[in-house]
This record gives structure tokens, C-alpha cells and sequence, in this order.
């Protein structure tokens, strides 16, 4: 941990988080991680984590033998990936760089999931060995561990199915619809037979894996999807008449609400809808895994990022700051889709007040629609204030996008203590040098397409 900064005017658990992240705030400027030499930043709340963490297994408490997995791909980051195996977590992977970021974070491969559409035969042998549960996502999948897997391996095998229920409010988000890339077709003509067939060949098939939640889908979708995998699983071990699927993994995706501060739908919610539609889910007569990222990390986290310029064009304020593209690609590309709460701050990371202004948060990528927010009502922003992207701890900073070679943010994790209001960070990851980007973009091999007589 660095040092600490006393903010005795917030005080941890009293303040709304937003009254807490200004303390963050004002501690990141004052400790020089985020201003002229390091002018964007993400920040991770660890106690919040662990609180969202809680939250979820108290949602579950009632039933016994659940596996709760973190999808590595929401904040791939290995410090991260460790805060929450100790917590109590799992780790759901979908490549092989998530697959070992997952190991070095000291999860144990028994409670890693290994989900993919285009799984190598590499990629298979290596989970296989190392003892990673893995969903197969197609038939054809099925087919290449029958010729890969010794039947001396301890991985829980399982297959995704589509239960093709529909999208969400978001398109490109939804897993579920019709023609998704993910999983086998559960109503397209003779899927289910094929799906039946394919567990009466393989004793070793043990899982049911279904995936239907994301950003946009409302609970009664989610939990209907889940629904139809588990009558799936009842008509399989009846047709078989044994009991060989033993567990169900009924993923994650649970929306976020990016519209203020308040956590709805809550994994309570969640859990009295899946309630409602598959009461014998929670009978304990199968294991359950869950693989939520974003609504576990989305709220726990944030990105500041200094005001370089000002300008005005066409009648509107523009605010030119360090966090476009490159660390909110989804909010830039799919702006409706993916808004987010805009804080705005002071050089001395103080919240500004004044009169509000209809601003454009824009970022630093060169392309006209590099803009975070457009419209958006805050006090005037000036060169060298600081703006703050709320909501934005899963997905955000932890996976950038190397637009224009822009460098990797740093990232810090905090803690806000109790009466004192002490904020202590930690480095979660440096912020990227320009020597690792000419590292990256091959200067080893500066010469290498240059022609040379002889």
C-alpha cells in the first residue's frame, strides 16, 4: 500500500459511495497518481468487491453446493483475480491468457470453468491435464475431447446449450437469441435429440451449461433460459435413467444499473426469479456454478482522467480529457447502449460546484466520435480539472483499447478507512511506459522488412 491521505469529512460507511470516491479523488490528486504526469487512471474499491462478493454468496446461502466463478474477462487483471480468489471465488476463463492470468492469481484449477466457442485442441489438452472444468460449446466440440481426453482427468466436462429465449435491449450483448454464435441450438429441428444422444454416448458428460444474462436483459429472460436447461436436464437424466448430469452452470450477466448509485437488479432479485420459474433448481439435486464479472466489479471502480483543453464549437462546451476509446470503448462506440455518470472535479480534487453547463466529455483518440458524453449538465470544466467516469470497474480500464498507441492506464485498488476517512492505495497495475509500447509494436525487429543488398 502507498501512503495514506486523512479526509476526515467522508466517513466510510456513513457517505454515499460517491461522497467516499470524492475522498478517492482528492487523495489520488493529492498523491500526485493522477495529474500532469499521469493524467488517467482507474481505481478499484476493494472493500466494495469484497461487499458485492457477500452479497452474492448471502444470495445463495440457502443452498447447498455452489460454485460461484468470476468471468476473468470483466477485469483481467491478476491482483484483482487474487482479491477474489480470496473471497471465496472461482474464476471462469474463455482463452489461454485468461487461463493463466487465473493461475498466477492462485486459483486452483478445481474452481476454474473453461468456456469458449473456439476452444485449440491446445487449449483443451492443457485444461484437461491441469484439471479445469470445461463447457464444450458445440457437438463438434464433444467430438475433439472424445479423442483428447484420458480418462484419468478430474475435470468436470459439460456442454453449453442456446435455449434460444430471446435478446435484450442490446443486440450484439445477447447470447440467447436465435442465432447465436454460443452453444447448441436447443430448438432448431432435431437439436435435442442430438443433445440427448450426445450424453448417452459420454458417462463422462456430467454439466449443463447455459448462458442467457447480459447488459439489457431483463430477469424474466435470464431466468427462463435457465429454466429451460434445467428441464433439459431432468428430460436427459429420465431418458437415461440415471442421474449423470449432476451439475448446472447457469452463468452470469446480471444487468447493472449504470443510471445512479443504487445496485438493482441485487442477486437476491436473482435468485427469487430463477425461484419462480425453475423451483426445483435450488433443491440441491444439482450443483450450481455461477460466472458473474460485471455486476460483481462495475460499481467498485471508476476512471479519472485530467481536462487537458476547453473549447466551444457549434454553440457546445467541449471538455478534451485523457479517457475516450481507449478505456470506455463501449460507451464510445455504443453510447445509448453504455452510458455513464460523469463526476466532475477540481485540479485539487475537490467536487466543483457552480452553475451547470451542457458539456461534451470527449477523450483523446483521433476520431470525431471519441466522445464519452455528450450534453451532459456539470459545473464548467477547466484545463487541468479532473473528470470521473462512475461505474466503470469492470471492462473499463482493465482491458484497453491501443488506439493511436495510447499507453495502459494505471490502476490502483483502495481502501477508505473508518472514522478517519483515510484513503490507502495500491498499485494494481504501473501505468504502461513508452518503451513497452515501441516493445510491443516490434522495434526488436525494427529492420526486419528492410531489404539489404547481398
Amino acid at each position: 500500500m502507498t501512503q495514506t491521505t486523512s479526509a476526515p469529512h467522508h466517513e466510510h460507511g456513513t457517505a454515499p459511495p460517491a461522497a467516499r470516491y470524492d475522498a478517492v479523488v482528492e487523495a489520488a490528486v493529492q498523491q500526485g497518481l493522477l495529474g500532469e504526469g499521469d493524467p488517467v487512471a482507474g481505481f478499484i474499491d476493494t472493500e466494495g468487491v469484497r461487499a458485492s462478493v457477500g452479497a452474492l454468496h448471502d444470495a445463495f446461502a440457502a443452498t447447498p453446493g455452489v460454485l460461484h466463478t468470476f468471468a476473468a474477462k470483466a477485469c483481467s487483471l491478476i491482483p484483482v483475480l487474487r482479491l477474489l480468489a480470496g473471497s471465496g471465488m472461482g474464476c471462469e476463463v474463455a482463452s489461454p491468457g485468461e487461463l493463466r492470468l487465473a493461475l498466477e492469481a492462485g486459483f486452483p484449477a478445481s474452481r476454474i470453468v473453461l468456456d469458449s466457442p473456439a476452444k485449440t485442441r491446445e487449449e483443451i489438452r492443457l485444461a484437461l491435464a491441469l484439471g479445469v472444468a470445461v463447457n464444450a460449446d458445440s457437438l463438434a466440440e464433444l467430438r475433439r475431447i472424445d479423442a483428447l481426453r484420458n480418462p484419468s482427468t478430474t475435470s468436470v466436462l459439460g456442454l453449453r446449450i442456446n435455449p434460444q429465449v430471446g435478446g435484450g435491449s442490446i443486440g450484439p450483448m445477447s447470447t440467447a437469441t436465435d442465432t447465436s454464435k454460443f452453444g447448441v441450438a436447443l430448438r432448431d429441428p432435431g437439436a435435442r435429440e442430438a443433445i440427448v444422444e450426445a450424453f448417452r454416448e459420454r458417462p463422462w458428460l456430467t454439466r449443463l451449461h447455459a448462458h442467457v444474462g447480459s447488459q439489457g436483459c431483463p430477469l424474466e429472460l435470464i431466468a427462463a433460459g435457465v429454466a429451460r436447461s434445467h428441464e433439459l436436464a431432468e428430460e436427459i437424466n429420465g431418458t437415461l435413467g440415471v442421474r449423470q448430469i449432476t451439475s448446472l452452470d447457469i452463468g452470469g450477466g446480471l444487468p447493472v444499473n449504470f443510471a445512479d448509485e443504487t445496485v438493482r437488479p441485487t442477486y437476491a432479485d436473482y435468485v427469487a426469479a430463477l425461484t419462480a420459474a425453475a423451483p426445483g433448481l435450488f433443491s440441491g439435486h444439482y450443483a450450481l456454478v455461477t460466472e458473474f464479472g460485471r455486476s460483481l466489479l462495475a460499481k467498485n471502480g471508476f476512471i479519472g482522467a485530467r481536462v487537458e483543453y476547453t473549447k466551444d464549437a457549434g454553440g457546445r462546451r467541449i471538455a478534451l480529457t485523457h479517457a475516450g476509446a481507449q478505456t470506455a470503448t463501449r460507451t464510445v462506440l455504443m453510447p445509448d447502449a453504455w452510458p455513464l455518470r460523469i463526476g466532475a472535479f477540481g485540479p485539487d480534487g475537490i467536487p466543483k460546484s457552480g452553475p451547470v453547463v451542457a458539456q461534451d466529455i470527449a477523450g483523446p483518440c483521433c476520431f470525431a466520435g471519441d466522445v464519452v458524453a455528450y450534453g451532459r449538465e456539470l459545473p464548467e470544466l477547466a484545463e487541468d480539472d479532473v473528470v470521473v467516469l462512475y461505474d466503470t470497474g469492470a471492462y473499463y480500464f482493465s482491458t484497453p483499447w491501443a488506439y493511436n498507441s495510447l499507453p495502459r492506464p494505471a490502476v490502483y485498488g483502495f481502501r477508505v478507512a473508518g472514522p478517519t476517512g483515510a484513503v490507502t492505495f495500491a498499485t494494481v497495475r504501473e501505468p504502461q511506459s513508452l518503451d513497452s509500447i515501441a516493445a510491443e509494436s516490434g522495434l526488436a525487429h525494427v529492420d526486419a522488412l528492410i531489404e539489404r543488398d547481398g
